[in-house]
Order: structure tokens, then sequence, then C-alpha cells
């Protein structure tokens, strides 16, 4: 396919500085596919290599060099004259280093990597997709070089972003993806197999996983709303270009002349300058959700039962009373009737926790209270929040899907929320103080209530309900607001 140049009216007007950054992405496409594959090179380290040293030692440390007294005295590494053996002293030291990368790496992608790449997509949509996302270079690095057939009907159905986020977000919990690398290859490795096997088998160089199969797609679809950039369209410049101009390469295979927001864009600037009508612009925050049309009934779904049901109880059942409760008080009534199997701890580790080394072992009576756990966090919080959102939209006379649109920022803030627990954890470990960390996420979680507030307010007064329809719609969107943020409350300050 014939790529894009950058051609423009003799008389354009000069362009804004942003506009021209979207330029240059569009020229500089080696520069941009030099750093894709630089961020693939660092992904494979962060996720292979990691996955085949053995567990670092308890005491371990990343920033410390008190690896644990235990790793220094062992009477193996001594000479008969009590000096340290030139060969073995070695030994400890590179065990050290080894334990040091593998909690690097796990610092890197979990407590770093991942939260800021949620805030990313807020501050600048979808510029990890299609700048960054070491996934969708291989992917369409695979669909360039594959077989190049169409695209069947089954792979298109609009519910694959909700049950491949959901899938493996659970499964992520079963396997402690969070804590050991041989579960962050099985997931994030499988998954990337996956992309490019997708790349291989259809699109003919374009990222069809990306469009309709990535299971953070739908949610990074719905963060980037929120962006205050995106890349704007003119329609009426569009149509006046003359002459004949190539067709847009764009890889997640978007109708770019159509095209109104940035949920589905990548950012990755191919686009820029076509027909003198696409630009990077500025936008309010909240243009998209105010304006933009119904979204699609899987994505509102998404929105509800993934990002803010299975998501919650995903992150919180680790530190749930009640959940301990509840497993301590099963266990007791399965002893007491000699149902002992469910307490077993053989399964693999591709299936539940099984770490024998490290002492960390799911028994089947955990594996199965995990998964209900958050199915019913889901279904009783997500059922809540839609009941509320359902009621106010009905009273304010608007789509359920479009009024759901609302609580985008306060599930965006949660997602980063729970994420960087594990930001906060590694912190921890190493010593450092975060007593900054409990007003600093009060106040995140005040942001994005009061904004998630704000914003299904002004959805329900553009209705014009009446101020009874108004008055009752806003308390109960209101009412969805603070049961979610209420799950946060309990998490970091109640349990």
């Amino acid at each position: 396919m014939e790529h894009v140049q950058v051609i423009r009216f003799a008389a354009a007007p000069r362009r804004r500085r942003l506009a021209r950054l979207g330029d240059w992405m569009a020229q500089h496409r080696r520069a941009i596919l030099a750093m894709q594959w630089a961020v693939v090179v660092f992904y494979a380290l962060l996720v292979v290599v990691p996955a085949f040293l053995p567990q670092p030692n308890p005491e371990a440390r990343l920033f410390s060099n008190d690896f644990g007294a235990s790793s220094f005295v062992d009477p193996s590494y001594c000479a008969p004259d009590g000096s340290m053996a030139a060969p073995q002293a070695k030994a400890p030291y590179v065990a050290q280093w080894r334990d040091r990368l593998v909690l690097l790496a796990q610092y890197l992608f979990w407590g770093v990597w991942w939260p800021f790449v949620i805030a990313s997509v807020v501050l600048m949509g979808r510029v990890w997709c299609g700048v960054l996302c070491p996934e969708g270079a291989l992917t369409e690095f695979a669909s360039r070089h594959g077989r190049g057939g169409h695209i069947p009907k089954w792979l298109r159905w609009s519910g694959w972003p909700v049950v491949a986020f959901v899938l493996t977000t659970i499964y992520g919990q079963l396997v402690s993806v969070y804590d050991y690398a041989q579960a962050t290859l099985l997931i994030l490795g499988g998954s990337t197999v996956a992309a490019m096997g997708v790349g291989y088998l259809y699109g003919k160089g374009k990222r069809v996983w990306c469009r309709y199969l990535c299971p953070v797609s739908g949610v990074f679809a719905l963060l980037a709303r929120l962006a205050p950039v995106h890349f704007r369209v003119d329609r009426a410049r569009w149509d006046a270009y003359p002459g004949r101009t190539g067709a847009v390469d764009c890889p997640p295979l978007l109708d770019v002349k159509h095209m109104t927001g940035g949920s589905q864009c990548h950012a990755c600037g191919r686009c820029a300058g076509h027909r003198d009508a696409v630009e990077l612009a500025w936008r309010a925050p909240n243009a998209e959700i105010l304006a933009a049309p119904t979204p699609p009934t899987a994505e509102a779904v998404l929105l509800i039962f993934g990002m803010i049901g299975v998501a919650s109880g995903a992150f919180q059942w680790t530190i749930n009373p009640w959940f301990v409760a509840a497993k301590q008080a099963t266990a007791d009534w399965l002893i007491g009737r000699d149902i002992l199997w469910p307490l077993d701890s053989d399964a693999p580790w591709w299936l539940l926790t099984h770490y024998p080394a490290s002492g960390d072992l799911f028994t089947w009576l955990d594996g199965a209270l995990i998964l209900g756990y958050i199915l019913a966090v889901a279904a009783v919080l997500g059922g809540t929040v839609w009941l509320c959102i359902f009621a106010a939209a009905r009273l304010g006379r608007r789509d359920w899907r479009a009024q759901a649109l609302a609580l985008t920022p306060l599930a965006g803030i949660g997602l980063f929320l729970g994420l960087s627990m594990m930001t906060a954890n590694h912190l921890r470990a190493e010593g450092v103080s975060l007593a900054w960390l409990p007003a600093f996420r009060g106040v995140l979680l005040a942001l994005g209530a009061t904004w998630s507030g704000w914003l299904g307010l002004r959805l329900l007064a553009a209705a014009k309900p009446g101020a009874v329809r108004l008055g009752i719609g806003a308390a109960a969107h209101l009412a969805a607001v603070a049961a979610v943020a209420a799950t946060w409350v309990f998490v970091f300050y109640v349990w």
C-alpha cells in the first residue's frame, strides 16, 4: 500500500507547534520504528530473561547491598583457613546480582511500566499503542510478512476486548502474575505470540490483533477519550483538497476521513498532514465524552463490569479481611466433613500459584475462592453501578451507555491506583518512606470522583429532562460514583 506523504496547500495557514510535532511523526517513520524495536528488545529482556532465573532470596533487595547474612556465612564458601575460597567467593555475589536483575525486572514492569502506561493514555491518547507498544510493533511486522488473509467475521466481534480483559485479569490473579516472572512470561509472552500469529494470518500490514483482540485495547479506547490531544480531521479541507492522494496507512484499520475522536486512534502520526486536513491538536479533556455518539454496548460493559468490577476484585482480594475470614471458615467446614482434596496444593504453576521454594502454594480452595470473589465483586459492584447509571439515564432521557462514559475518569484513576499498589510494595520493601502516599491517593480518588460526578451531571443537564427528573437522576449518578469510590476507601483506609 502506498504510504502517505505530507502535502499541503501553498496558501495553508502556518501550522501550530503541536501540529508540527504530528507532521514530524509522519515524516520520520524510521526514527519511530527504531524506537519501537528498542522497546521490543527491552520488553523481551524484562519478560523472558527473569523467567529462566531462580527465584530471588526472600531477603534480597534491589537498592540495598544487604542480601541477608545467610548468603555470606555459608561454610561451603570458605577455605580451610577461614578465608573466602577464590572460585566460590564469587558465587554469593553472582546470586545477589541475579536476584537484583529479577527484582529490577519485576519493579520496572509492574511498578513503573504498567501504571504509567495507563497514565500516558489519559494524558496523551494512545501514543503508547502507536509508537511504543512491543506487541503492536511485532504484530504489524508479522502482518507485513505474513499470509495477508481476509479478516474473518468472528474475529471482528466487538465483545472480544471484554472477554480478553476479564479472562486475562482473573487468570493473572490465579497464577500471581505480579509476583513471579514465569507467570509474567506465560501471560504476556503468550499474548505476544498470539498477536504475532494473528498478524501473520491476517491484515496485510495492519494491526488486526490490536484492533479486535488485544486484552487492553478496550481499556485504552475508553481512557483515550479523556486525552487533551488528538489527531483532528477537518472534513471540509479533506473534501476540498485538489487532486488524488494515496490511502492512509492506518495500522488499526480506521476510516480516517470520518474519524471524530481518539478512542480507536493509535496516535502513530502516519496520517498527519494528509490532504492538509489531519493535524495533532489540543482539545478539552471532556470533549469526546460530552459530544461523542453513543458508544458500543461492549465498551460500556467493559467500563462498568471490567474496569470497575473485575479490576476492583482483583486488586482487593489480597487485603480484604473478609476474604481471609471466609477462606478460613470454608477450610474449617471442609475439614469438619473430612473433605480434604480442596486443601491440596498440587496444581501446576501454570494453573494456580505453585512455588515451593518461596513457600507460595495455592490450594484448589484458594483458586476457587479467588475466582468466586472477583466474579462476586464484579456482579455486586458492577451490577449496583449499572443500576444507578441506568436509572440516571432513564430519568435524564439518555442512553445508559453514553451516561456510563462519565465514570471513565474514576475508573481510570482506579486502575492507576490499583497498579501503583505494586509500586508502593516494592518501594516499601526497599525501605523507602511513603508517609505522603495516603494523602496522594486521597487527592487522586477525590479528583476522579469529582470529575466523574461533574461529567455525569453535565450529560444529564444537556438533555434538559426537567428539574425533578434531573435532581433524582443526578442523585442516582452520584450514587454510582460513591459506590466506586467507596471500594477504594476500604482498600486504602479501612482494610
